[in-house]
This record gives structure tokens, sequence and C-alpha cells, in this order.
């Protein structure tokens, strides 16, 4: 049998595979160099930018857990214009989709960076994350209030012209359809679920929180269930109402069939994460996976599996 075809159409982009390297665990790409070709994967999605610098949160912002682990990184960045000036040269030269994850605390920050970005060469797309707070609205972060998501994301499109805009969805709320809904009404190309759940981490010799933040967000295998039914969730709702939009999936996904899981399930794309702390080549190493078990299966086309699930 020939080797399936791997290229699929996700969010506005054309990507050599559906499998991408998910913002906040893969640097600003050139980190990872010695460890897999950019140009194996569909894409990578840079750490989250922000207009001014950011140097996150104090120490320990890292712990391991069952399955998984927190962090709480404080969205540590270098900032708009060095990213512009030092990182995305060498990201343009990649034979692969750059997509630039950013947040603000208001809305006009939102645009600000889009625009801005939108007109910088070889960026492909942009990611909001939506789960940032929102200093206007006191605190709450924007991706909890579907209002909130469709005025952030009608404002990033807005400003981004041609440049496709894909919205970040957070976990922490009953359900995301509200949200990719909102998203998808705005302008948004694509929803990636999920971000990081909430959680908490205790030293109980000391009896104090092992982050300095407190809390953090959990990512790896142990969310992958979560992920899997909101992928779902977002997926069938968009079918029926915006079926022009994406969704990209994200959460604990480790192997090739881990990634086909969030295919089956309505993705169009996936993103690898916290596996790239495990093993430094671990999306190259899905993306050969998904297709080996293409293979497998007897498919001519990865997106076959896409929406697949018989239930």
């Amino acid at each position: 049998m020939s080797a399936p075809r791997m290229a699929v159409s996700a969010g506005g982009l054309g990507l050599k595979n559906p499998v991408l390297a998910a913002s906040g665990t893969f640097g600003y790409g050139q980190e990872y160099a010695p460890y897999l070709d950019p140009g194996a994967i569909g894409g990578l999605v840079t750490k989250g930018l922000s207009l001014r610098p950011r140097p996150g949160n104090p120490p320990p912002r890292i712990v391991e857990t069952a399955g998984g682990m927190l962090n709480a990184i404080g969205l540590a960045n270098l900032g708009l214009d060095e990213f512009l000036e030092t990182k995305l040269p060498w990201l343009a030269r990649q034979q692969t989709a750059v997509v630039v994850n950013l947040y603000g605390e208001s809305q006009e920050e939102f645009a600000e960076l889009a625009a801005r970005l939108s007109q910088a060469p070889g960026v492909a797309a942009l990611e909001l994350n939506v789960s940032c707070p929102n200093v206007k609205a006191g605190g709450m972060a924007f991706g909890c209030d579907p209002g909130a998501v469709g005025r952030v994301t009608r404002a990033a499109v807005a400003a981004a012209g041609q440049v496709p805009v894909w919205v970040k969805l957070t976990p922490n709320v009953a359900d995301p359809t509200p949200m990719a809904l909102a998203a998808a009404e705005a302008g948004a190309a694509a929803v990636c679920l999920i971000n990081t759940l909430l959680g908490l981490a205790i030293d109980a010799q000391r009896r104090r929180p092992v982050l300095a933040n407190v809390v953090g967000g959990l990512s790896g295998p142990a969310i992958k269930p979560v992920g899997l039914r909101m992928v779902w969730q977002a997926a069938r709702a968009l079918r029926q109402s915006h079926p022009q939009v994406d969704v990209v999936g994200i959460g604990g996904i480790m192997s090739g069939v881990d990634a086909a899981e969030y295919l089956i399930a309505g993705a169009r794309a996936v993103q690898v994460g916290t596996a790239n702390f495990a093993r430094p080549g671990a999306a190259g190493r899905v993306a050969a996976e998904l297709e080996a078990f293409c293979r497998e299966q007897g498919l001519a086309d990865v997106s076959e599996l896409v929406g697949a699930l018989k239930c």
C-alpha cells in the first residue's frame, strides 16, 4: 500500500501533517533544533507573547504530578519587540507553519499584538490565549465569558487582516461550547482546546503548596480524557453552525494513537505539549507514529479519521 496522505488544511493553513508543537512547551523553536527538525512537523506554536517583557512567577514554578505536571510560569516572555528582532527571523526560515501565541490584559492589547504580528514576515497564524486575566473586568479570565471571547476575537481578527486567528480555549468551564461558538461567530479560523486545568500540589511534610504561586496549570496524560471530551463537544457544535471553523486538539498527546483519538473526536490537527519535556523530539515521533497508524488502518488520507467517532 502507498503511503497515506498526511497533509491537511486546518485553521486556514495548509500543513504537511496535522501535528504541531504546542505553545509554552517548545520555547521559540530554536531551543529544540538539536533534537527535532521543525520541517518534520506541520507547525509550531511559539511561547506566549505579550506587548512588553514579563519575568513570570517566582520559583518553584514547575512540579511533576501523577500522569503529568503542574506549571505556574506566569506567562514569562521576552516581549514583542525582542521577539520580532531576535526570534522571528530564525523561525521564518524553517520549513513549517509558524503560529504565534499571544495574550493581552485588555482587548486593545490583543488587537495591537495582532496588528503588528500580522505584518511580520513568517507569521502563518495567530493563536489567542484567552485564559489570561482581563484586568479591565476585575481579573476574570477572558475565556470564561462567551461575550469576552467574542469581543477579543473580533478585535484580533479585524487587526490581523488576512492572517488566520485561532483561539485557545480554557477547560476551566463546565462546557466549552459557548466559548467555541462565540469565537467562531467573531471570525476565528480555528479553536484550540484544551489549555491547562487549574490544579494544586501540596508538600505534606511542610504543609505548604509546592508552587510559589500556590496553583498552576495541569497538563500531560492525566488531562487527555477531558481534552477529548471537550474537543468532541466543540467539534460537534461547530459542525452544525460554523463548519468552516476547525478544531485543534491539545492535551496529553504522547503517541500517534493519542493524536488519532483527537482526530476521531473531531479535531483536524493536534498540538503536542508536555511530551516535549519528556522527550525533546516527541512531536516528530508523534507525527511518524500517526502516519504508521494510518498505514496499519489501511487509510489513504489522515483526514479520514476526522470526526469518525461512532456513538
